[in-house]
């Protein structure tokens, strides 16, 4: 399959899921983002982790992180964001306290630690990675707005650092096309499981 059907073929994909996910109520979706956080801090990788990093969402499809930020840093934990530089291998790590403070804006509009005032984490540091998307599959296959960026800071990590996604249940897709350079993710919190990667 070429790129271009794929990429069709993900359009489609993200479409049905973004009617799923309008159609349901705010109940819904407050229940479901509740038992999402709640799953989260239940995970004993998550949980046991010292340094975690998160990602800031680039669309409403990808999960809100606000609790799990503030709630890991009432915890204790060591909150890092990937910083992506001009260059296509430029990441670095550098630890956040504030979401709204610590983060700014780079020139792809993204928004990135500030790294004149936020400390550098050293890569080999991270316990575990949330990766961001807006569809999975059960194989840790994910579609995603980030242009790649995380995959190439998925192929970074140490082999040792846990790959996470988090997402509700219709993000769940049975199979989505891969092209040879993305990079899986090894586990999907949703609200009513854990998927490990098949």
């Amino acid at each position: 399959m070429s790129t271009e059907d794929n990429k069709g073929k993900k359009d489609n994909m993200l479409d049905e899921i973004r009617k799923k996910i309008e159609d349901l109520s705010k109940e819904e979706l407050k229940s479901k983002t509740t038992a999402v956080n709640n799953k989260v801090f239940e995970f004993a990788n998550y949980k046991e982790s010292k340094i975690a990093m998160l990602y800031y969402p680039m669309n409403p499809l990808e999960f809100s992180i606000d609790y799990i930020f503030k709630e890991s840093i009432k915890r204790g934990k060591v909150i890092t964001l990937p910083y992506f530089g001009s260059k296509k291998d430029d990441i670095k790590f550098y630890k956040v306290d504030n979401l709204k403070t610590d983060l700014i804006k780079n020139d792809d509009g993204i928004m990135v630690p500030n790294k004149d005032t936020c400390k550098e984490i050293p890569i080999d540091y991270i316990d575990i990675a949330v990766i961001p998307g807006a569809a999975f599959d059960e194989k840790g296959g994910r579609i995603s707005f980030d242009e790649r960026r995380y995959d190439r800071l998925i192929a970074k990590l140490p082999i040792t650092t846990r790959k996470i996604a988090f997402g509700f249940e219709e993000q769940i897709l049975n199979q989505i096309p891969m092209e040879s350079k993305k990079k899986y993710v090894d586990m999907i919190i949703t609200d009513t499981r854990v998927i490990y990667k098949i």
